[in-house]
């Protein structure tokens, strides 16, 4: 399996369509489609379905599209450091961060750094913290800005002095709009819209047990 094949197999994966994703790639159509035939071949799955417009992938191909994108990013982040070797005032630093208010302290810092090493550049990986924390694991970021629960005891960190905090959105009518803090009981039975990361990271600090007596309508 090639660098190379894995990159016109990502790419037709994207355009959905070979003859776009050869175009973008600036070689022919019969060309990518022999070498992800090969690549067929070579796995021994079935990685796409063809109709006369459009390619969709199927279940292994869904999976060989979530390994490329790791392998290629950490090709691409390889890459970047050994071209950066002999540049000592310039380079890649690879990032990941959720949504948080603390990352006011990260766009300080990299101000800081763009002052005095103009030539660094910063690629920031926004996502939830399973997201990040594996990313970080795979050796895709060199460092992480998390802002939940997370276990530090295999990481090197610094504390952040900021604190996420939640808030509920709701009428101006509601008796819960006149208190100045809500506690998470509160919320039990009333319809809920809530977002998918806090779902995912801070539920189950809070309601630990209590998943009956919330109604969640839509995330």
């Amino acid at each position: 399996m090639e660098i190379r094949t894995l990159r016109y197999f990502l790419e037709t994966a994207r355009e959905g369509n070979m003859s776009r994703a050869a175009e973008r790639l600036h070689i022919s159509q019969p060309t990518i489609s022999k070498q992800l035939k090969d690549l067929e071949e070579e796995l021994g799955v079935k990685l796409f379905t063809r109709s006369s417009y459009s390619i969709n992938l199927t279940d292994e191909g869904m999976l060989l599209r979530r390994r490329a994108e790791d392998i290629l990013d950490l090709v691409d982040k390889t890459m970047a450091e050994f071209q950066s070797l002999d540049d000592i005032d310039g380079g890649e630093i690879y990032v990941g961060a959720a949504e948080s208010d603390g990352l006011k302290y990260f766009a300080r810092a990299v101000k800081s750094l763009q002052e005095t090493h103009p030539k660094i550049r910063c690629n920031i990986y926004s996502g939830n913290m399973e997201d990040v924390t594996q990313r970080l694991d795979k050796g895709l970021l060199d460092f992480a800005l998390v802002m939940s629960y997370v276990d530090l005891s295999k990481y090197n960190y610094l504390t952040v002095p900021a604190t996420d905090i939640w808030g509920v959105i709701m009428r101006k009518d509601s008796p819960l709009s006149q208190k100045d803090s809500i506690a998470p009981e509160e919320l039990f039975g009333l319809p809920l819209i809530c977002s998918r990361q806090w779902i995912d990271q801070d539920f189950p600090q809070w309601f630990a047990g209590e998943e009956e007596r919330l109604n969640i309508v839509a995330t």
